[in-house]
């Protein structure tokens, strides 16, 4: 039986593209960045963009433009935005209107009535109104009887070379039992994949170069690169913000795995110089090849975290971003190089989204043997 699912809050589609690899259907996704919505339809053509705010998105017009009638899909997906819950956002509340949007998201799930739901979101939403946020999406999908859990999920233990942190909330209303998908990178597992990993075979550049597709530096030298590469012979979107020549100076003294600490006081920027030693531990940081990425944000910015490459003095580029976050090359973001970082910071890592998938497929595999 063909499983099917709808991606509200799709983005640039990282979820969508996570389960068509866990073999789903992927009908349709939702969003209000026009940028995004582009590079969704262009990498999820069978499926529909449906542009707008949620709020003016009716169950009605879902209905239509997917041929679902009621209870028939198979699982409804989607990450209301972030930023009200997010640790970097130190007022959080449940009066700020991003934070209310999850509801919007219930409102489709009490129109579509899916088999299945997953809802994912950063771990700050466990500090909003005290946990009042948590609580009121377990509270209001009870009440339209869907049982649900939620559990932090880490990207790296399932092969995105990325600390990543985010709440998955998976349910039912068919009674049946709900669990998350198990580790398969780690101690004693698969290793974690490594920086080096991730985006060695990608060829150089120069600060703020941008020079459309480009040859790979190499053959890929790892089970990641040959997955992400797939038969692609060039590579898209590999491009590079160009720094201020004050910010050059300042990478040069910085070695992998350094960060602010190593740049001579007189080079650091103002607000800076007055600060403790133990604060800002990301900023300025440059990544190591044989480590994990710090999380992929929607500013690579050298400012906000450890966002130099391990041995060019530039920041990194939106495909080497992609790449932390385990999009396959394939993947071509359209926009403003701005909008693209944003897309891709933004996103679920696809391979979370597969490994999602996959588990969901072992629920209702399971489903099916008590049934028989």
């Amino acid at each position: 039986m063909k499983k099917t699912a709808i991606d509200l809050f799709c983005g640039a589609g990282g979820l969508s593209a996570g389960l068509e690899m866990a073999g789903f259907t992927v009908l349709a996704g939702n969003d209000i960045f026009q940028a995004a919505g582009r590079t969704f339809c262009q990498t999820h053509p069978n499926a529909r963009f449906l542009p707008g705010p949620i709020e003016d998105l009716s169950v009605e017009a879902v209905m239509e433009a997917t041929g679902l009638q009621r209870k028939e899909l198979t699982v409804l997906v989607g990450g209301p935005p972030c930023q009200a819950y997010s640790v970097y956002n130190h007022q959080r509340s449940m009066d700020d209107s991003r934070a209310t949007l999850f509801r919007e998201y219930l409102r489709i799930v009490d129109g579509l009535r899916p088999e299945w739901i997953v809802m994912e979101n950063v771990t700050g939403i466990y500090s909003i109104g005290g946990g009042a946020a948590v609580r009121a999406i377990k509270d209001e999908l009870s009440a339209i009887g869907y049982k649900v859990e939620e559990k932090v999920l880490r990207a790296e233990d399932y092969g995105v070379p990325q600390e990543r942190r985010r709440v998955v909330f998976i349910g039912n209303r068919l009674g049946l039992p709900i669990s998350h998908p198990e580790p398969t990178h780690g101690p004693g597992l698969t290793p974690f994949v490594s920086i080096k990993d991730a985006i060695s075979d990608l060829p150089p550049l120069e600060n703020g170069e941008d020079s459309g597709a480009k040859a790979y530096a190499s053959e890929p030298n790892c089970d990641y690169q040959r997955l992400l590469r797939g038969n692609r012979t060039k590579v898209s979107n590999h491009s590079a913000p160009r720094l201020g020549a004050i910010n050059i100076e300042r990478m040069a003294h910085i070695p992998p795995g350094g960060s602010w600490r190593d740049i001579p006081i007189d080079l650091l920027p103002a607000g800076m110089k007055r600060a403790k030693r133990s604060d800002h531990t990301k900023r300025y940081g440059r990544m190591t090849w044989d480590g994990l990425s710090c999380t992929v944000l929607t500013k690579c910015d050298v400012h906000w975290g450890a966002y130099i490459h391990p041995d060019q003095d530039r920041a990194i580029s939106v495909r080497e971003a992609a790449r932390l976050q385990s999009f396959p090359d394939w993947f071509e973001f359209s926009g403003s190089r701005t909008e693209q970082y944003v897309q891709v910071g933004n996103a679920v890592p696809p391979l979370l989204g597969r490994a999602i998938g996959e588990h969901l497929n072992l629920l209702f595999l399971g489903a099916d043997r008590e049934a028989a």
